[in-house]
Order: C-alpha cells, then sequence, then structure tokens
C-alpha cells in the first residue's frame, strides 16, 4: 500500500499532473463564460434578426405526449407530458457556441505561439561582394565566378 501511496505522490506532485488540472479548471470556468456569451449577449440579437426566433426553444414532437396532447411551448414541456421530442434548436445553439470556443480558442493559441517565437537571429552575411564586377560571391573564393578576376587574399578574407 506505502508504495502505491509513493506512486501515487511521484504522479500527483508531477508538472503534467498539475498543469493538466489548472487546464481542465480554467477550460470549465471558460465554457461557462463562453456559453453566456452565446446565450446572453450572441443569441438575443440573432433572435432580434429573426423576427423574435428563439433557437433553445426549436423542435419537432417526434411522439405525442400519453395524453394525447402535442401542442408544447418548450421542450421540457414537452418531455414532462410524456412526448418524445427532437430538440433542433438547442443543437444550433451548441454549434454556435462550439464555433465560438473553438475561435477563441484558436485566436488564444495563436496569441501564445506569437509571443514564443524568437526574434529571427540576425543572420551574418555568407557572401561578399567582388571588386572588380560587384557580384556577390563567397568569402572563401580565390576567383570570382562571374567576371573570372583572381582576388588578392586580403579581398579572399
Amino acid at each position: 500500500m506505502k508504495k502505491i501511496w509513493e506512486d501515487f505522490k511521484k504522479f500527483a506532485i508531477k508538472g503534467n499532473a498539475v498543469d493538466l488540472a489548472v487546464g481542465v479548471i480554467i477550460g470549465a470556468a471558460f465554457g461557462a463564460i463562453i456559453s453566456s456569451l452565446v446565450k446572453d449577449v450572441i443569441m438575443p440579437p440573432i433572435s432580434l434578426l429573426s423576427g423574435g426566433l428563439d433557437f433553445s426553444n426549436k423542435f419537432v414532437v417526434l411522439r405525442a405526449a400519453k395524453n394525447g396532447s402535442a401542442v408544447f411551448n418548450t421542450p421540457t414541456d414537452a418531455v414532462k407530458a410524456g412526448a418524445i421530442t427532437w430538440n433542433y434548436g438547442n443543437f444550433i445553439t451548441l454549434m454556435i457556441n462550439f464555433l465560438i470556443v473553438a475561435g477563441a480558442v484558436f485566436l488564444l493559441v495563436r496569441m501564445i505561439n506569437r509571443l514564443r517565437e524568437p526574434e529571427p537571429a540576425e543572420k551574418e552575411p555568407d557572401k561578399k561582394d567582388c571588386p572588380v564586377c560587384a557580384m556577390k560571391i563567397p568569402f572563401k573564393a580565390k576567383r570570382c565566378p562571374y567576371c573570372t578576376s583572381e582576388l588578392s587574399e586580403a579581398a579572399a578574407q
């Protein structure tokens, strides 16, 4: 039992497990924020533009309730009455929610990647100008490949 406890402590204290836990907690909070953004900020203008359409309450009754009623205001009312519903409006809302979350995560990762990219180091030039024809030639060249002039040792360095 002691060995299992030691192994568990090693696992739990490792950076990966702690990082994962922090990521899950932040992800859950981020998900709640995005859900509120969709429900409270994005969907009301869409509803206004579409003439009061509220996607979350759109559904089709597949099988009427046991009491024979087939007219309900919300999918919850229909399910409580015993009807079987197809809640396509809720699916649309969740798809919009997913697209917003995916876009936000993409922008966040893109921003982090830009911060992580090192500044490109200034590369030392690997060529020099030929003193006769002014073309770019390798530093170690003893003869210019363009004008075939011989380069002195001072010019070759």
